[in-house]
């Protein structure tokens, strides 16, 4: 290092499943000429283990297109093999991407002509793919998208159309109904229909609405068993063929959740370009806790799922048209699309998108040579800080199992100590807006629900 300059060291620890519990102890050494420190590290490792599948959801972007192009992959091996290693810093940080199996997706044939009119629906690329994804990856969603069925946002949305036929056709009818059906009965038959999710129109604005409510009505007449998704806070205009809400963190409405829950449907929420301050956000910017914390509030709401829109969205087509940008030396995300005209930087937020990054002989400097690049992905902060908002939630999640379990066998007043471990304290969070930005409160309660597992688990 020069002289002069500050350097922070982030330390990982990977803890094996199979690890024995109790104290352990270590040091870090540093040196330079004439100087020399050691500072020491100690870990506890606890006498459980977090499931490796999480019982909450989490639906991440990954753009494999973004992979290829800054990896310079041409090859389907070498894109296969490189994004293996996003696949598993996914794994390693208890995420799942939309789409396990962007190489291999179920493929369809729609025959127009045939009496009736049907389709032919081949998993045989993507049912040994998804297996990997969840047997090697631990995936708990995926992203199930279904041809035919239009969609948009709220700035431009296109029709319901297969080939020639618009849904209106009795041809359309017929082989939507064929398709759909045959992807809920498969995903059934695999034991993958629950953690697929259909996510086909984003933020519709109240100009969407029929159209949206009309998409997925159509979904749960032919095929009732496929879970429908919609980026969007609870409005009466849609509600019904919706079976998860997954509207922006503020937009969450406690009241309205609770009428629906009573209708068996489920509750994500997201952040993106907004919340800004003084909401939990992601931005590189913000206390690191941001991310953390949403997590608590997650858990404090009862909802099931988080959802971030991308996780690689390292450049933007319109802020950088001619070449791709350096996600390191610049670390806005900036609009695409929506009809953003070229060369124009319109901001959504430092690191908006961006979590995972490529690794720097990808990045810097710019996009330059012709070989293929194997160099592993790297990891964020922020990154880091969601995989432990997930653990927290997941350690959460496990003593309330072990609660239910042992609750007759225990003390009332024991009962009552632990359901209030349970509750978030407002030590970490009251309120949307009021949180702790110290991550020793939090490590403190973690601490507590963790020696209350083992007592529990023994």
């Amino acid at each position: 290092m020069p002289a002069g300059r500050n350097q922070p060291l982030w330390v990982l620890v990977r803890v094996p499943k199979e690890a024995k519990a109790g104290d352990y102890s270590g040091k870090l050494s540093l040196k330079a000429d004439g100087w020399s420190a050691t500072v020491p590290i100690r870990l506890h490792v606890w006498d459980f283990a977090l499931p490796e599948k999480n019982h909450i959801t989490t639906a991440f972007g990954l753009s494999p297109g973004n992979v290829f192009r800054y990896h310079r992959l041409k090859t389907e091996a070498d894109k296969r093999k490189v994004l293996d290693e996003y696949f598993q810093i996914f794994a390693d940080h208890r995420m799942s991407t939309y789409d396990p199996t962007p190489l291999d997706p179920i493929r369809v044939k729609f025959l127009p002509q045939a009496d009736p009119p049907r389709a032919e629906v081949d998993f045989s690329a993507f049912d040994p793919v998804m297996a990997r994804a969840v047997d090697k990856f631990h995936i708990d969603g995926f992203r199930l998208s279904i041809r035919g069925m239009g969609g948009g946002t709220f700035h431009k949305r296109y029709p319901p159309k297969i080939g020639k036929f618009g849904e209106e056709t009795p041809q359309y009818q017929a082989m939507f109904s064929s398709y759909v059906k045959q992807l809920e009965s498969h995903l059934r038959q695999k034991g993958w229909l629950d953690m697929a999710y259909i996510y086909w129109f984003d933020e519709p604005a109240p100009k969407d609405y029929e159209f949206v409510r009309g998409g997925m009505q159509r979904l749960k007449k032919y095929a009732p068993g496929l879970k429908t998704m919609l980026t969007e806070q609870v409005e009466e205009k849609l509600a019904g063929p919706i079976d998860i809400w997954c509207p922006v963190s503020p937009h969450f409405d406690a009241a309205a959740a609770k009428e629906r829950r009573a209708h068996g449907e489920r509750f994500w929420w997201y952040v993106c370009c907004g919340p800004k301050a003084p909401y939990c956000t992601l931005f590189i910017d913000h206390p690191a806790t941001e991310l953390r914390v949403w997590l608590w509030q997650t858990w404090q709401r009862d909802i099931v799922g988080v959802l971030i829109w991308q996780a690689t969205y390292w450049t933007s087509s319109a802020a950088y048209p001619d070449k791709p940008q350096n996600p390191y030396e610049d670390p806005m995300g900036y609009v695409s699309g929506y009809s953003t005209p070229k060369g124009t930087k319109r901001h959504w937020g430092n690191g908006d998108g961006r979590f995972v990054y490529p690794p720097l002989s990808a990045a810097t400097p710019g996009i330059s040579g012709t070989e293929p690049v194997f160099d592993a992905p790297v990891s964020s902060i922020r990154w880091e800080m969601l995989r432990e908002g997930i653990e927290d939630y997941e350690y959460l999640y496990l003593l309330r199992e072990l609660l239910d379990k042992h609750r007759g066998s225990l003390p009332a007043e024991r009962v009552k100590e632990l359901e209030a471990l349970l509750v978030v304290p407002e030590s970490i969070t009251t309120d949307m807006t009021t949180f702790t930005t110290d991550p020793a409160t939090i490590y403190a309660r973690r601490k507590a629900i963790a020696e209350a597992i083992e007592q529990l688990a023994k």
